[in-house]
């Protein structure tokens, strides 16, 4: 009966090792691919340090140096332990296993499979890029002709690659659990360390939990992960690769798990905390520039930004102490800062006082605060396009400029009525515009836009200083953009800033007017790399000249006096703020948002405060601020005390460098005390 045994298996072996060298040439067989593979697109810092991860699998690949020789010695041990020895199948094995099934069921080719790591390569590899079910069942189907390709396939991969090549690639491939794919996944989540440190201990842990993940799962399953573990190591000192006293070493040592496993979360939701939004941002941005979602979940990209930590760490804090979101439901707080160069626009930060993130219970938010658009518009800080325009035309900061009380326009309309809007800020009789830069009378600013005679010139001025995206929402007139509505029913309210706005886009605004008129568009992308380290191009508008130089110089001229005399004053001085800079307050009606914008040449940032429920309702300013039914929310107030408690700690240490055309009639007007708050604006 043996001898009658053997002589079948024989006969089932040969043919097979016959068929697998002939199917080894090429032919059908697919084989693996490192292009093919998914692997996760890590997001970093400008640093390079990782903030998050986007993948269909949690992969990153490993060459051979990079895991430690007992990871490899323990998967070896484990699954194959003549794999240095065989060409792809190993024929022993193949025997005694069809043997044992023969016994065992009477067919031989039911039970036992005696699959080399090659071989588990071959169908690991199909199994993890399968396109959809029915690809992923027959992958792993357990029929003859699935073995029989994957015997093909290993001998084919063994004649091509090495012996430590087909290890990493392997290793790379399997499923750990816990969402970890790949060894690097799996040493980083169960040990929070990388695949070249792993210990004695922790490798044969993990060589254990291949063959079955959630069975021998450390974490749920501890005692059943334990008497693998022991199995592996057994197995490595029977075939000599460790000694059994260090087996028995590594069998007393405890399981040794982080605590808790370092779980990755997919996406920006799981991004470190204060950067979700730079991170979602990135994600939108690529997907502009035809790297989609999808894509970045399965390529295997490193997209290097332009996020600083430090700022964004900083950002974050200063948004969350103004208005901690578990005491102020209701009432978001978004900053965005970039850097002002000349030749370029770095978003060097993007936070706000909640978390992106889906669970609103903890105050999360999926809305992008900072780059999406504030729907209640940012008030008084339009006004700075209305002075943009007037330099434009001609008109300087001393022109004096009416600021009664009220004011009626003798050029523009609210619907049948000539538009009339409220509020001098302190001021009265007259004001320069520098000065009315400063205090922000809404009465002067519609006077002034009666003297250019259309909101043209400032609605293209805006578009120019930085509101592309803005002015391009669609508006409440099909087919027109916000801007073109505008333009098309002369609508006066936009120099009171009632448009829909977005935070990013103001702080750019500033970098535009400190930076001598140079416009750029906001980029977060230092580089991006494909899983083979090639550069991906991603290129940008160029930057350009948006106002001459000496129009910026005059326009920053007339905003540098905000800090100082104006309705900043009193959020700069509890600051403890001396240097030079730009600035504007805004607030909308009803109080519902307010916001401030400002610049040195070393930072811009922008600060939107308002209130972001279901049912929107005023703003309180206080410690902390509050919905209430009146509003006291100004710009000066919460988002000026926020611009100024982010970049007091950043410009620690950097020269106070001066404002472009300071002394170009800077301190118009600007020696009288001020109010701390604007006048409530009027849409």
């Amino acid at each position: 009966m043996l001898l009658a045994a053997a002589v079948l298996v024989a006969l089932l072996v040969v043919p097979i090792m016959g068929l697998a060298r002939v199917a080894a040439a090429p032919g059908p067989y697919v084989m693996p691919s490192d292009a093919a593979t998914p692997l996760a697109t890590v997001i970093t810092d400008a640093d390079g340090r990782p903030i998050a991860r986007l993948f269909e699998q949690n992969r990153r690949p490993t060459e051979p140096a990079e895991i430690a020789d007992t990871m490899k010695a323990a998967i070896v041990a484990i699954e194959d332990r003549r794999f240095f020895d065989h060409d792809g199948v190993d024929v022993i094995g193949t025997g005694r296993a069809l043997l044992e099934n023969l016994f065992t069921s009477g067919n031989p080719l039911d039970g036992q499979g005696a699959s080399t790591i090659t071989m588990q390569y071959a169908s690991n590899h199909r199994l993890y890029t399968a396109d959809g079910p029915r690809e992923r069942v027959a992958a792993v189907a357990d029929t003859v002709a699935r073995k029989v390709r994957d015997i093909a396939v290993a001998v084919a991969l063994e004649s091509r690659m090495n012996k430590q090549d087909i290890l990493a690639r392997y290793l790379d491939t399997v499923y750990f659990g816990q969402g970890a794919y790949g060894i690097s996944a799996a040493a980083r989540t169960f040990f929070d360390t990388t695949p070249a440190a792993l210990t004695l201990p922790q490798a044969a842990l993990l060589a254990g939990m291949v063959k079955a993940p959630t069975t021998f799962d450390p974490v749920q399953n501890p005692a059943a992960a334990t008497a693998r573990r022991e199995l592996v190591l057994a197995a490595m000192a029977d075939v000599g690769s460790i000694s059994p006293d260090e087996a028995a070493v590594a069998r007393s040592a405890g399981l040794g798990l982080t605590r808790p496993v370092v779980a990755t979360q997919e996406g920006c939701f799981g991004a470190d905390a204060g950067t979700g939004f730079f991170c979602r941002h990135v994600v939108d941005y690529l997907a502009t520039h035809g790297l989609d979602r999808s894509e970045l979940r399965a390529g295997g990209y490193t997209v290097r930004t332009t996020m600083d930590r430090q700022a964004a760490e900083t950002a974050a804090r200063a948004a969350a102490r103004q208005v901690p979101v578990r005491s102020t439901e209701g009432i978001a707080n978004a900053i965005a800062i970039v850097a002002p160069d000349r030749d370029s626009r770095r978003v060097l930060a993007l936070a706000a006082n909640r978390e992106l993130g889906p669970d609103l219970s903890v105050g999360q938010s999926t809305y992008p605060l900072p780059t999406a658009p504030v729907p209640h518009g940012a008030g008084s800080i339009y006004k700075i396009f209305t002075a943009a325009a007037a330099l434009q035309a001609g008109l300087g900061l001393e022109t004096a400029l009416p600021a009664p009380e009220r004011y009626t326009s003798a050029e523009f309309t609210n619907g049948s009525e000539p538009y009339t809007v409220t509020g001098a800020s302190g001021a009265s009789g007259t004001v320069t515009l520098g000065r009315a830069l400063a205090l922000s009378p809404n009465t002067s600013f519609l006077a002034l836009l009666d003297r250019l005679g259309s909101v043209d010139a400032v609605v293209e001025m805006a578009r120019r200083l930085g509101l592309r995206e803005t002015l391009a929402q669609p508006s409440d007139i099909p087919g027109r953009t916000a801007g073109e509505a505008i333009q098309a029913e002369e609508r006066a309210s936009f120099t009171l800033g009632p448009v829909p706005t977005i935070p990013l886009e103001l702080a750019n605004v500033a970098a535009t007017v400190i930076s001598g008129g140079s416009w750029c568009p906001p980029d977060p992308i230092v580089a991006v790399t494909d899983r083979r380290g090639h550069p991906v191009p991603i290129t940008s508008r160029p930057c350009e000249q948006a106002v001459p130089q000496d129009l910026a110089g005059t326009l920053a001229a007339g905003l540098s006096n905000d800090h100082t005399a104006g309705t900043a004053s009193a959020a700069a001085s509890a600051a403890g703020w001396e240097r030079p800079m730009i600035g504007k307050t805004g607030t909308t009606q009803r109080h519902l948002s307010a916001g401030f914008v400002g610049a040195t040449p070393q930072y811009a940032g922008a600060v939107m405060t308002w209130s972001d429920g279901g049912s929107p309702r005023p703003v309180c300013a206080g410690n902390p601020p509050r919905l209430c039914s009146d509003g006291t929310l100004f710009g000066g107030t919460t988002p000026a005390r926020t611009w100024f408690a982010a970049m007091t700690p950043l410009h620690q240490g950097l020269p106070a460098a001066g404002v472009p055309g300071f002394d170009a009639g800077a301190r118009d007007g600007g020696s009288d005390d001020q109010d701390e708050d604007e006048d409530e604006d009027e849409e």
